[in-house]
């Protein structure tokens, strides 16, 4: 049996490109402490130099293909500052996105509140004008949704200035009496 402590790490290597165990646990036991050290430096975090330790020698035993144009010592060091890379950014998106969901949690529920609350008002509204009489509702649904003046409703209702005047007067009355209570409640609700 060979005592892989005399081989150098690129023989090691060469070794383990054809599923030496023995030569990778070898290369484990000399960089798996000083790539934990430097890992360890770059994340502040135990855990996740561990992860990205292992992670590299998975990669390296599972790769065959590996090409190695100076030391090991140099691709292991190179590959762990890379997937450092990968773990800054990964985290920096998981980060961004617990802040996103922060936001969301404190501001994007009321506005998803008041937005269906502001809907469900606005269809009560609708639904109380369309229980008004015919002429004021049609009067009404001119001045507020085609945005006509008095003057205009009346020539297009041959109508006087005075009965479109008391018309919306009425309806206005109808509706202030019908949704005061509803207002009420809205308001308070809004106002939480």
């Amino acid at each position: 049996m060979a005592n892989y402590k005399l081989f150098t790490d690129n023989e090691l290597f060469e070794l383990i490109q054809l599923r030496d165990k023995a030569a990778f646990e070898e290369i484990y036991e000399r960089f798996n402490g000083l790539l934990f050290i430097y890992a360890f430096k770059l994340v502040t975090d135990k855990e996740d130099a561990r992860d990205i330790v292992q992670e590299i020698f998975v990669y390296l035993w599972s790769n065959q293909n590996i090409k190695i144009k100076s030391q090991l010592s140099s691709y292991l060091y190179t590959a762990i500052r890379y997937k450092v890379f990968d773990w800054l950014d990964k985290n920096k998106s998981k980060s961004n996105y617990l802040l996103s969901l922060g936001d969301f949690a404190e501001q994007g529920n009321c506005i998803t509140e008041d937005y269906l609350r502001e809907k469900e008002f606005a269809s009560i509204i609708e639904k109380e004008v369309s229980l008004l009489p015919p002429k004021m509702r049609q009067i009404f649904e001119m001045s507020r949704q085609q945005h006509l003046s008095q003057k205009e409703i009346a020539q297009l209702l041959h109508l006087s200035d005075k009965t479109v005047k008391k018309q919306m007067s009425n309806a206005l009355k109808v509706l202030r009496l019908k949704l005061t209570s509803l207002i009420s409640i809205a308001f308070l609700l809004f106002l939480r």
